[in-house]
C-alpha cells in the first residue's frame, strides 16, 4: 500500500472516484493543477479544493522513445506525451492515449486539439491520463 501524504491525500481520493481536482484561489481565481496550497500566480496562502472537468486542448505531441517509455502505457493502447490546457486554465505535461507514431507528425500541424481524462488503476492506485476526444482527419 502506497503512503500517501495529508497535501495530496484529498487529490488521490478523487481521482479513485473519478474526480480531476485543483486548488483554486480566492484572491486571483487562478487554478492550480496538480494541486497546490500556495497559488503560484499571485502568491495567495490558501486555495481552495475544485473538481476540474477533465476536458482540455492538447497543445504538443512528443512520441516515446526507448529512454522514456513506459511498459504500462504499451499494455493500454498507442500514447504520446504532451502539453494539456484544460478548461479551467492550468496547463502541465501528461500522458495522452490514443496517437499512434505515425499520427503524431501529422497532428502536430493541427495542434491544438481537444481531450479528455481518462482514469486508470496502476500498481494499486488510481490515476488520471488523457485521450484524444477524435484525431482530426
Amino acid at each position: 500500500m502506497m503512503k500517501i501524504e495529508k497535501v495530496v491525500a484529498k487529490f488521490y481520493e478523487g481521482l479513485e472516484q473519478h474526480k480531476l481536482l485543483g486548488r483554486k484561489c480566492p484572491e486571483c481565481g487562478a487554478i492550480e493543477y496538480p494541486p497546490r496550497y500556495a497559488c503560484n500566480t499571485c502568491g495567495y496562502h490558501a486555495t481552495e479544493w475544485v473538481e476540474l472537468s477533465g476536458k482540455g486542448m492538447l497543445h504538443s505531441v512528443i512520441t516515446p522513445a526507448t529512454l522514456n517509455a513506459d511498459p504500462w502505457n504499451d499494455k493500454i493502447g498507442p500514447y504520446c506525451y504532451g502539453l494539456v490546457e484544460l478548461e479551467e486554465g492550468p496547463m502541465f505535461n501528461c500522458t495522452v492515449f490514443g496517437i499512434k507514431r505515425k499520427q503524431a507528425k501529422l497532428l502536430r500541424d493541427k495542434l491544438p486539439i481537444p481531450v479528455h481524462a481518462i482514469f486508470a488503476e496502476r500498481d494499486g492506485f488510481t490515476t488520471v491520463f488523457f485521450e484524444v476526444d477524435e484525431l482530426p482527419k
